[in-house]
């Protein structure tokens, strides 16, 4: 068991990153709580992370969903001590005039106005406490651009900025940074470089870095640009 066990929060735990993450942070002793939109892989993590670990189907797009779910995890669990806003959408490769209005708002909504909607209904509780960090994952194309991700990179811009924001506004002892997680091989990045995503880490792999990373991060990293190690 570590020193201090920590209470994590992560979104888009269904796949990916999040499950990665989840797993290595159980694996390290620590208490997940965490959602997703499949109610497969939700009711597969509960099967095989029991309490206290707990896990949800939330849309993180949809406020009412978010405050429903933050209501029942602080009243049983309290205030995370590390908030990962992971879940994310990416566009298919396409031309910004050839992605349709719905694609487009489909990313918007969980890229931005989900990090927004997690935040809202989780962090007074860290303030109230008087810890805590946010991380909001960004990406590369959060700090570059490229062809045929325009609505991905727009937003990974705005989680850039509107987490830079945020470290301006939070009170001593609290932390919020915007992570570029780096390039890994997760079903994203595959719908982006087809077979070249083989040529990157895949998510397990770069969990077990990345993990003891973001434990190490704290109010003194408040508003830094930060990148997990590969």
């Amino acid at each position: 068991m570590p020193a201090y066990q920590k209470l994590i929060l992560i979104t888009g735990v269904s796949r990916g990153l999040g499950r990665a993450l989840t797993e290595e942070f159980i694996r390290l002793g620590h208490t997940v709580v965490g959602c997703g939109r499949s109610e497969k892989e939700i009711a597969r993590l509960r099967k095989q992370f029991p309490a206290p670990n707990d896990f949800s189907v939330v849309d993180v797009a949809d406020d009412s969903q978010v405050a429903a779910w933050a209501k029942r995890i602080l009243q049983s669990h309290a205030a995370p001590d590390l908030l990962l806003n992971n879940a994310a959408l990416i566009n298919r490769n396409a031309p910004l005039w050839k992605v349709s209005a719905q694609e487009f708002s489909d990313v918007i909504d969980v890229n931005i106005k989900g990090v927004a909607n997690v935040i809202r209904h989780f962090v007074p509780a860290m303030i109230k406490r008087g810890r805590g960090v946010i991380v909001n994952f960004s990406s590369g194309w959060g700090r570059s651009t490229d062809a045929e991700v325009a609505p991905y990179c727009a937003t990974k811009w705005a989680v850039e900025g509107l987490t830079q924001s945020l470290a301006q506004e939070l009170p001593p002892g609290l932390a919020a940074v915007p992570l570029n997680p780096g390039i890994i091989n997760t079903d994203m990045l595959q719908s982006c470089f087809a077979g070249g995503a083989s040529n990157y880490p895949a998510p397990a792999e770069w969990a077990k870095s990345a993990a003891p990373f973001l434990l190490k991060i704290n109010s003194a990293d408040n508003g830094r640009q930060l990148t997990a190690p590969v």
